[in-house]
């Protein structure tokens, strides 16, 4: 999420008037959570394993998570589940492979 801010400055001065925009960013930090250790992680297109696989990702990756939504129950090394992790646009994977912590939600559910 970004914000712009454009602000106007006044000069005190009663001549002149100058006026400046000024932009600031403001970031929110996202959290990136491991794979699970020694694993090359199928990034698959919709949350199941029928699904096309669009990418690998490397031993000792870490994903973000922007929301997560119910599909294909997957054995992993963190239990059995049936949330996948949205990490890109069309991008998912098994929350079994994924070290959150929980094994419940831990983002909001995709639209």
């Amino acid at each position: 999420m970004s914000v712009d801010r454009a602000e106007e400055v006044e000069s005190s001065d009663e001549e002149s008037v100058a006026a400046a925009a000024v932009s600031t960013t403001v970031t929110a930090a996202q959290t990136y959570y491991p794979v699970a250790p020694g694993v090359n992680l199928n990034v698959r297109s919709g949350p199941g394993t029928t699904y096309r696989i669009v990418r690998v990702l490397p031993k000792g990756a870490h994903v973000p998570i922007f929301c997560q939504r119910p599909g294909e129950s997957v054995t992993g090394p963190y239990g059995t589940s049936n949330i996948w992790d949205n990490i890109g646009v069309g991008e998912y994977v098994s929350d079994a492979y994924v070290k959150t912590g929980s094994d419940g939600y831990v983002a909001p559910r995709c639209a």
